[in-house]
């Protein structure tokens, strides 16, 4: 069985090049998309419609609701999965997403945590009340661990919490006992949409004005009446200034500048991500890359 990673900031052309790939391939597509993941979040996504993927079957798709919560474990699951499905119907496989952290961690590994009790959840929610102080105390505890940990990130501090009141041993020294365990075990080629930045901000800008022409509106007012602005994904690009629309703060003009501003830089930062995170990568435009592949 072949398989293939395809990588690339937001609106460069993945989603449509994907599926070519995988039509001449014979391959299955598992999407790695932080937002695509979600039932029901449609176009703030730029989910392909079924008509879209052409019969291509797709996974990490409408796979949770948009209250449910994942992590990269989910995306580790989902490989196991799409993987054992292509090889029992002799099909290829195309990793293809925008998160291109969960790639790497597909690539590296991660380590597994303890299960971890009641009691332990209970201690973890109440350092998580002041976080810069339990941050503190974490680094004066594990300098090691702590000095890849930026104080504002709840995610990772509870990590470390969990780990050290469950086990009472140091994150540095838990991770060195449980190294991470790679879930991609064979070499994987990786090709990156390479594409030029003002280019990329007109597709973004177009993709915008489309959304918003699509219904992005009436989706944002559906997803929040359904399950309020709690889950994590409400905080989304797209997401969030439509919120900002719908409490009067933006106007529609201002709606569609802020979110292609915000889209764009995410991009710079899907760029910078993927240009220091990975080896050994094929680049080029998708013209360039379509030619080398097909």
């Amino acid at each position: 069985m072949q398989q293939l990673a395809l990588i690339g900031p937001t609106a460069s052309g993945k989603t449509a090049l994907a599926i070519k790939i995988a039509q001449r391939m014979n391959a299955i597509i598992l999407s790695i998309d932080s937002l695509s993941i979600y039932k029901e979040i449609d176009i703030v996504s730029a989910k392909p419609t079924v008509e879209e993927r052409e019969g291509i079957e797709h996974f990490g798709l409408d796979y949770l609701y948009p209250n449910e919560s994942f992590d990269v474990t989910t995306f580790v699951r989902l490989y196991h999965e799409v993987y054992n499905k292509a090889s029992q119907e002799g099909k290829n496989l195309v990793i293809v997403g925008g998160t291109s952290f969960y790639l790497k961690m597909l690539i590296e590994g991660i380590s597994t945590l303890p299960d971890i009790s009641e009691e332990t959840k209970n201690k973890t929610r109440k350092y998580l009340q002041n976080l810069q102080t339990t941050y503190q105390w974490l680094s004066n505890l594990d300098p090691e661990y702590m000095d890849k940990i930026s104080a504002n990130d709840p995610y990772r501090i509870e990590k470390a919490l969990y780990i050290y009141l469950e086990t009472s041993l140091l994150p540095s020294v838990y991770f060195k006992q449980f190294p991470p365990q790679p879930t991609i075990t064979t070499p994987l080629p990786i090709y990156q949409i390479d594409i030029e930045r003002e280019k990329l901000r007109e597709r973004i800008a177009l993709r915008t004005k489309l959304m918003v022409e699509d219904g992005l509106i009436d989706e944002i007012c559906t997803l929040e009446r359904k399950y309020s602005r709690t889950p994590n994904c409400m905080k989304a690009i797209g997401i969030k200034e439509t919120l900002a629309y719908l409490d009067g703060i933006y106007d529609k003009k201002l709606l569609i500048e802020k979110i292609t501003t915000n889209t764009a830089r995410l991009a710079k930062r899907q760029k910078t991500f993927n240009n220091s995170q990975f080896d050994n990568v094929f680049k080029g435009s998708v013209e360039e890359l379509e030619k080398n592949l097909l």
